[in-house]
C-alpha cells in the first residue's frame, strides 16, 4: 500500500501525513507538494505536484494506491479544474481510491456559498470517477482563532456577525486523525462525513478561550453589512467577502451539523477547550 497526500506542505495535509504515518509507516506515506522542499521535514517520500499541472500529478501518482486530494486554495471556479487534474491523473496511473477533502456550509444564500459550491462539485465528480471513495466535509478550523487571539486582547472582544448561530469547531490535529483513518478503513467507502466537533455559540468561544488563556473577552454582535464592510476593508473585497460569508453562514445554522467524525475516526471528537488545550501546549 502506498498512500499520496496531496497539499502535504499544508498545515492540514502535513497533519494527515503525520497521523497516516503512524498508522502504517513512513516507508508507505507520499507527500505531494508544489514546492518539495516545504514538505521535507515531514520524513517521508515528497513529490512535486502542482494542482495546475496534470503532468506532475501523472508523474506524483505513480505506483499509489490511495490518494488524499485536500480542497484547493485558489478562487472558486479555478478549484474545479485544479482538482479535476488530480482526479483525471488518479485514473490514468492506476489509482484505486481517492478520499476527498470538502467542507461545510452552505450552498446556497451567503457569500461563502460559491466556495462550497465548488467543493460539492468536486464531490461529484470524485463520486463519477470510477475509483473507490470517501468525502469528508471540513468544519471550520477553531486554530485561526487561538492564533488571532492577540489582537482579541487589544480589542478585548470577539466581534462578528454569527450572532447566536452555532458553530461546530474542529482542528487539523483531529482532522488529520480522521482522514488517516477514512485513507487506510476500507468500511469507510462511499461514505460523506461531517467531520465537526459540538457546536458551540461565539459567546462560547470566548468564554472557553477566557479558560485556557486567562483573558477577559466578550462576544459582540453586529449585522451582517457592517461585518462585511469591517472585513473588506481590512483584508481587501475576495477575501473579506469569504470571511464574511463564513460566518454570515453560522448566522443561518449552516455549520450546526450532525457530526459523523466517531464514524470516521472510531473515536469522539474532543471538546472546543481540549483543542485550545492542545494548541496552547503546542505553542
Amino acid at each position: 500500500m502506498k498512500i499520496a497526500v496531496t497539499s502535504a506542505s499544508g498545515y492540514l495535509g502535513a497533519s494527515i501525513v503525520k497521523h497516516l504515518s503512524n498508522l502504517i509507516g513512513k516507508e508507505n506515506v507520499i507527500a505531494i507538494a508544489r514546492t518539495v522542499e516545504k514538505a521535507t521535514h515531514l520524513g517521508v517520500e515528497v513529490r512535486k505536484g502542482d494542482y495546475n499541472n496534470r503532468a506532475e500529478f501523472d508523474a506524483a501518482l505513480q505506483g499509489v494506491t490511495t490518494v488524499l486530494l485536500v480542497s484547493g486554495m485558489d478562487e472558486p471556479q479555478k478549484r474545479i479544474e485544479q482538482h479535476r487534474n488530480v482526479i483525471e491523473a488518479a485514473k490514468s496511473a492506476g489509482v484505486q481510491k481517492i478520499v476527498y477533502t470538502s467542507i461545510v456550509g452552505a450552498e446556497e444564500n451567503n457569500a461563502f456559498s460559491p466556495i462550497v459550491q465548488t467543493n460539492r462539485q468536486t464531490e461529484r465528480d470524485v463520486q463519477e470517477s470510477g475509483l473507490s471513495w470517501v468525502i469528508g466535509r471540513n468544519g471550520i478550523y477553531i486554530e485561526p482563532d487561538l492564533e488571532y487571539i492577540d489582537t482579541y486582547k487589544k480589542d478585548g472582544e470577539i466581534r462578528n456577525c454569527a450572532g447566536e448561530g452555532k458553530c461546530t469547531y474542529t482542528s487539523r490535529q483531529e482532522l488529520g486523525y480522521a482522514y488517516a483513518k477514512m485513507l487506510v478503513e476500507d468500511q469507510h467507502n462511499g461514505q460523506i462525513y461531517n467531520l465537526v466537533g459540538n457546536g458551540i455559540t461565539q459567546a462560547q468561544l470566548a468564554a472557553d478561550i477566557n479558560t485556557v488563556f486567562g483573558t477577559d473577552l466578550v462576544y459582540n454582535s453586529v449585522s451582517v453589512a457592517d461585518y462585511a464592510t469591517e472585513r473588506k476593508s481590512e483584508l481587501g473585497d475576495f477575501m473579506g467577502t469569504v470571511i464574511a460569508g463564513i460566518y454570515e453562514g453560522i448566522r443561518m445554522g449552516a455549520n450546526d451539523v450532525p457530526s459523523d467524525y466517531e464514524k470516521a475516526a472510531g473515536r469522539p471528537h474532543i471538546s472546543a477547550l481540549e483543542m485550545m488545550t492542545n494548541f496552547k501546549n503546542k505553542e
